[in-house]
């Protein structure tokens, strides 16, 4: 059907003429209603935004002379983020002197991953950063 032909049917019906494939030879064209089609595309991306779960990443930040209550206080907050879904970034912050001792740093994170070993995978494992030693965990799936 000629273009023009086509425009003539979709004004006499009240739609629109509409090209669905314009690389396509020759184009394809559809007859219908533009904002009703606009509409349930945005529809679709919205029910497809509202289905789809978002995964934070919360941090944890603990001294080389974090003391053991807590060490186990925020613990057990990693434990809780990890069993809401979201990833953890366990991070160590030197200051001055403390940065010649990063194996006091590195010691807390394996600490931490062998602790929480069935309730957590690393996702990324220690690395030092700057004056940061960070570790990223990961929620196991059930």
């Amino acid at each position: 059907m000629t273009p023009a032909a086509a425009l003539a049917l979709a004004v006499e019906k009240g739609l629109d003429l509409v090209e669905v494939s314009p690389l396509s030879a020759p184009p394809v064209c559809r007859i219908l209603n533009y904002g009703k089609y606009l509409y349930q595309q945005n529809k679709k991306q919205h029910d497809a935004k509202k289905k789809q779960k978002l995964i934070q990443v919360k941090e944890v930040k603990f001294r080389p002379k974090t003391e053991e209550h807590d060490y186990q206080f925020k613990k057990k907050h990693i434990e809780r983020f990890l069993t809401d879904g979201d990833k953890v970034k366990a991070s160590v912050m030197f200051r001055g002197r403390e940065l010649a001792h990063p194996n006091y740093g590195r010691h807390i994170l394996e600490r931490l991953k062998g602790e929480l070993a069935e309730k957590a995978m690393v996702e990324a494992d220690a690395r030092m950063e700057g004056r940061f030693m960070f570790m990223i965990l990961s929620p196991r799936k059930a």
